[in-house]
């Protein structure tokens, strides 16, 4: 079978049935990304303050902190297994189906969070069915993103294909702006209130964000690439063995792109916050210190599609090394910034850190992701580069930076390393793929591809070596 077809001409942008369904396209996956994210940051926000109170037991608060953390980190285990899943569907059913399950489940559990009675009225329970609904919410979370991002890469025109792609991840700075302005609010009830019932509210409200979503993906309708797949008769037989034999490199280089994105933003959003308090103590205003989240999340709404269209001009590469080595560059003075324990130093650094460094990366990836794949296997190679990533750098960063604090009394030097590293694998990466630019995307051969392919479909994943190909 040839491993690349010839170029399918873009769909006319004033083709008005194109535009409705790009338009459609960007809504549904603008929504889906903001409650994902909105339950995310919620929940990370919520650990570091309130479930580390509520669902474990008291005797060593230190060491309630890092459960509550590892509780969190299981979402992360959670995601991979869910982009296997549904990644698999959504190369085999097509993204459309896939993304009405998965905001329902991921949505389902977040609401039902809000519901969930504490470790003083149930004991043990409580934080096992918070575990269990974590990995409800990680699961429907591992396809969701990678769902979006491929939905709108594939709908997207290709000369404009970073901006359009870009602009869904709108709903992740959304869905992080309002987890933050929702709990700068309920941080203002006195403290009884806001462990009584106060934090329920934003994860009971998941559920109006749920019904938004799922009315506007009931109408959209199939990409044109996956239709595109289906008219030729080119569907994977089997995507799993695909992705680990052929798309292996792609998935493995895919994750160190991700390393620095992924981790740098958890690392910002919910363990910056941890530092600071332990920086200045139990009495520290924490809703203040939000902010920080607040107005990286408000630069990002900007810096985001900026970046995005700037990769369209200059390449996916250039943008993306760029905001590796900022962050690289900033991770040092900046967790020495923090460990002043000056607020509004702080908001700052946390702002600029993910406005600028964590988005310059996001800006190009959400095109980028997409072009290392083929049409055969490409929700699938997204989601589990996406997901495995998540597990490496963003369920690693709250439970080892928050042993890291534990065990160090705080010092802040060993938090720049660990993000440093992140940076630097992020770096080298983007030095390990092609220029992916304007790739056509019913090609079902992958931008990076196994060494000896050529040799047939049962190449053995302890083979694979890492080579670019250039067209």
């Amino acid at each position: 079978m040839s491993t690349s077809k010839p170029d399918l001409a873009p769909p006319p942008t004033e083709d008005p049935e194109y535009a409705a369904n790009l338009r459609r396209a960007t809504l549904a996956s603008s929504v889906g990304s903001a409650l994902e994210y909105f339950d995310f940051a919620l929940y990370g926000l919520s650990t570091a303050l309130i479930f580390n109170v509520l669902f474990f037991p008291q005797d060593d608060p230190a060491m309630a902190t890092v459960a509550a953390f590892a509780t969190y980190g299981v979402g992360f285990l959670a995601r991979p297994f869910g982009g296997l899943f549904f990644g698999t569907l959504g190369d085999r059913l097509g993204r459309k189906w896939v993304l009405v399950i998965t905001i329902l489940l991921m949505g389902g559990a977040s609401t039902a969070i809000g519901l969930l009675p504490t470790y003083e009225a149930i004991g043990i329970l409580a934080p096992i069915i918070l575990v269990f609904l974590r990995l409800l919410q990680g699961f429907g979370a591992g396809a969701e993103q990678a769902g979006a991002t491929v939905l709108m890469a594939e709908y997207a025109p290709v000369r404009r294909r970073g901006f359009f792609s870009a602009l869904p991840f709108i709903g992740i700075q959304a869905g992080t702006l309002l987890a933050a302005v929702v709990f700068s609010l309920i941080s203002l009830l006195p403290e009884d209130q806001l462990l009584a019932w106060g934090w329920r509210i934003p994860f009971l409200a998941s559920f109006l964000l749920i019904l938004v979503a799922l009315f506007i993906r009931m109408r959209l309708k199939e990409t044109p690439t996956f239709v595109e797949l289906e008219k030729h008769e080119q569907i994977a037989e089997h995507p799993i063995r695909e992705i680990f034999t052929r798309g292996l490199p792609g998935v493995i280089v895919g994750i160190g792109l991700r390393m620095a994105e992924n981790g740098g933003s958890y690392m910002f959003n919910t363990l910056a916050l941890t530092f600071f308090v332990s920086m200045v103590g139990a009495d520290a205003d924490r809703s203040l210190l939000t902010w920080g989240v607040t107005l990286g999340s408000l630069i990002g709404i900007f810096s985001v599609p900026l970046t995005g269209a700037l990769s369209d001009r200059f390449g996916r590469r250039t943008v993306y090394r760029f905001g590796a080595v900022f962050l690289l560059c900033y991770s040092f003075p900046a967790w020495w910034l923090l460990s002043l324990g000056n607020y509004y130093l702080a908001i700052a650094v946390v702002a600029v850190g993910i406005g600028v460094g964590v988005n310059s990366m996001l800006g190009p990836q959400c095109a980028m992701l997409p072009e290392l794949f083929g049409n055969r296997h490409r929700y699938l190679g997204v989601a589990m580069a996406r997901e495995l990533s998540a597990v490496l750098a963003g369920g690693l960063a709250g439970v080892l930076g928050a042993y890291l604090i534990a065990v160090s009394n705080g010092n802040w030097l060993l938090l720049a390393i660990y993000m440093a590293t992140l940076a630097t694998v992020t770096a080298a990466s983007t030095f390990l793929v092609p220029e992916t630019l304007r790739r056509d995307l019913t090609r079902i051969d992958d931008a990076v591809k196994v060494s000896r392919d050529e040799v047939g479909d049962d190449v053995s994943a302890t083979t694979v070596t890492i080579r670019t190909v250039q067209w």
